[in-house]
């Protein structure tokens, strides 16, 4: 058991985070014109607006948090919020923007299997993505259940230390991560599986933060109109 923890919790990040480091950095040297979202909005717009807008509010709100929340020391904020309080936020926040993304993601998932449309020009490598993010936030809502058994926050301690650890290139405490609920474990290994894709499907249009849109000049759009006969007049 501590050799398969060894493998998954200590070797596949770097892994992971190698893949996608050097994969993107590959994709943006040599295939430019790929890097893109690769909308199906002009295909259909029914519903696209809504799933696209609550999928994209819950995600990065459940980024961040998880970023600011793992990553921030405990000496940090423990004399500002203690471990459980920590803990009831996570689950509030994460559950509320949770619910946001799961609805967001549920509307573009339907929409890719059954709009004929976007399911004909669609890749397969679209689908697998959306099918790998549903599954990672349906594992992160389960874990919501579980933290609430045990309001301690010791598991999440456990959990920040280890993602301290790895950022910081410190060996991680097999014993402690060996102990914590399978869920966790999945879901930190589905999160990593979907970093060391990124290269490879439209995940990577997270790096291009649209700042410019809040700046551009609105697009001209004239109706098209049919040649004129001046012979005819």
């Amino acid at each position: 058991m501590d050799y398969s923890n060894f493998i998954l919790f200590q070797i596949y990040p770097y892994v992971a985070l190698a893949v996608f480091a050097i994969g993107c950095w590959a994709r943006f040297d040599f295939g430019a014109y790929t890097w893109r979202t690769g909308s199906s909005q002009l295909l259909s717009n029914k519903w696209m607006r809504l799933g696209s807008n609550w999928f994209h509010l819950g995600v990065l709100a459940i980024l961040g948090g998880h970023l600011v929340g793992l990553l921030t020391p405990h000496r940090l904020y423990e004399y500002v919020i203690t471990v459980p309080q920590k803990q009831l936020l996570a689950m509030s926040a994460g559950g509320l923007f949770g619910i946001v993304c799961f609805v967001g993601i549920t509307i573009l998932l339907l929409r890719r299997l059954f709009n004929a449309r976007i399911r004909a020009t669609g890749g397969g490598r679209d689908l697998l993505v959306l099918v790998l993010l549903y599954a990672q936030l349906v594992l992160g809502l389960s874990s919501i259940g579980i933290s609430a058994q045990h309001l301690d926050g010791s598991e999440m301690l456990i959990l920040s230390d280890w993602a301290q650890r790895v950022v910081t290139f410190r060996a991680i405490n097999l014993a402690d991560i060996g102990s914590v609920h399978w869920i966790f474990k999945a879901h930190i290994v589905l999160g990593l599986t979907l970093v060391l894709i990124t290269p490879f499907t439209r995940l990577v249009h997270i790096w291009s933060i649209p700042l410019s849109y809040l700046t551009r000049p609105y697009q001209v759009v004239r109706k098209r109109q049919a040649p004129v006969n001046y012979a005819e007049r």
